[in-house]
C-alpha cells in the first residue's frame, strides 16, 4: 500500500512538473518578439523626425506606399520634428521593439554625434540600422536674384564681405557640410538655424537668407522652376541624377566631398527575423526600375553594392568618425 501512495504521488508530481512546463512555455510564448513570425499583423508607424515637405519625408512616403504593398499593412507616416531630429528618434527608442515602430532618418544620426549634441540615447546603442534606402546628393544654393554664378565668385564675394552672408540649415546635416566648405574656402558666412527644409527654403526664396547646402529632394523644383541657382553638387564626381550641375570641387574647392545619406532603423533588441525581412522587402522595392526613375526624378540617388544591415552599421561609424574631425576643426559646438 505505501508503495502503490508513493507511486500515485510520484505521478501526480510528474503532471504537476509537464504543467508547470507548459505553462512556462507558453508564458515564453507571449513574451515580446515571441510572434515576430507572425509579423506584421497591424500598421506599422514609420517616424519622419521632420517637418513634412523636407528630402526624409519626400522619400519616406515613397517608400512607405511601396512597403505597405508589400507587407499587405498599413505603413502610416507620422511626422515628429525638433531638435535636429532627435526628438523623433527619441519616440522610436522608447518604442516596443516588435517591429511596429520605425524611423527613416539620414545623415543627422552620424552629424548629430559628431557635433557632440547631448541626446536622450546612445544611437549606437538603441537602434538598429535596417537598410541604407538612398543616397542624396547635396546642392550648394543661392537665391536666383544674387548676382553670383559660380563657386570662384561665391568665394571672392564671401571674402571680400566677411559676415555679410548667411546661410540656412535645418540640421547638422546641414550645417557640417557648409563649415566644411568655409574652412576649405576661408570665409566667414553666418549659419542661420531652421527648424526644418520647407521654412529654410521659404526664407531662401524670399532672400532672408542668401545660401544654403542641402539635399537635392526638397529644393529640386525650385531649381528647375527657375528660383533657385546651383552652384554645385557636394559629390566628387557628376551624378547620374543631376548630370547638369558641376561638383563643387572642380569649380574651386578641389577635395570638397559630402552626399546626404538616409536609411530605415529599429529600436534595438527587434528580433532580427522582423530587421531582415524589412531589409529583403526594401531592398527588392529598390531594385523595382520604375521605382527607381521616380527615386531619380525626385532627387535620389539610388543606392549601389552591399545593402545589409551590417554595412549599413559601418557606414555610420565611419561617417561619424569623418564628421568628428571636421566638427573639431571648425571648433563647433552643440547648439
Amino acid at each position: 500500500m505505501i508503495r502503490f501512495i508513493q507511486r500515485l504521488n510520484f505521478a501526480k508530481i510528474l503532471r504537476l512538473v509537464g504543467a508547470c512546463l507548459t505553462g512556462f512555455v507558453f508564458s515564453s510564448a507571449l513574451q515580446p518578439g515571441a510572434h515576430a513570425a507572425d509579423w506584421p499583423n497591424k500598421p506599422i508607424k514609420l517616424v519622419v523626425p521632420y517637418t513634412p515637405g523636407g528630402g526624409t519625408d519626400i522619400l519616406g512616403r515613397m517608400i512607405g506606399r511601396k512597403l505597405s504593398d508589400a507587407l499587405g499593412v498599413a505603413v502610416v507616416i507620422e511626422n515628429r520634428p525638433g531638435s535636429d531630429g532627435s526628438i523623433g528618434t527619441e519616440i522610436v527608442v522608447k518604442a516596443a521593439p516588435d517591429g511596429y515602430t520605425l524611423l527613416i532618418d539620414g545623415s543627422s544620426q552620424a552629424f548629430n554625434v559628431a557635433m557632440g549634441k547631448k541626446m536622450p540615447y546612445d544611437s549606437a546603442r538603441d537602434l538598429v540600422p535596417i537598410v541604407q534606402t538612398a543616397n542624396q546628393q547635396v546642392l550648394l544654393m543661392v537665391n536666383a536674384k544674387l548676382p553670383i554664378k559660380n563657386v570662384k565668385e561665391l568665394v571672392a564675394y564671401a571674402q571680400a564681405h566677411p559676415g555679410r552672408l548667411s546661410y540656412g540649415a535645418s540640421s547638422n546635416a546641414n550645417v557640417l557640410p557648409m563649415e566644411l566648405f568655409k574652412i576649405m574656402s576661408n570665409t566667414d558666412i553666418v549659419h542661420v538655424p531652421y527648424k526644418g527644409a520647407g521654412p529654410m527654403l521659404n526664407d531662401l526664396l524670399g532672400g532672408q537668407i542668401e545660401i544654403s547646402m542641402s539635399g537635392a529632394a526638397a529644393p529640386l523644383p525650385h531649381v528647375r522652376a527657375g528660383s533657385l541657382s546651383v552652384l554645385g553638387i557636394g559629390d566628387d564626381k557628376r551624378a547620374a541624377t543631376l548630370p547638369e550641375f558641376p561638383t563643387i570641387a572642380e569649380s574651386g574647392l578641389p577635395g570638397f566631398q559630402t552626399v546626404q545619406w538616409s536609411g530605415m532603423f529599429a529600436p534595438a533588441g527587434t528580433p532580427d527575423n522582423i530587421i531582415q525581412r524589412i531589409n529583403h522587402e526594401v531592398v527588392e522595392i529598390l531594385k523595382d526600375p520604375a521605382f527607381r526613375r521616380q527615386m531619380m526624378a525626385a532627387g535620389f540617388d539610388v543606392v549601389q553594392g552591399d545593402q545589409s544591415s551590417g554595412h549599413w552599421r559601418a557606414l555610420i561609424a565611419a561617417e561619424v568618425a569623418k564628421w568628428t574631425k571636421i566638427a573639431h576643426q571648425a571648433g563647433l559646438k552643440p547648439e
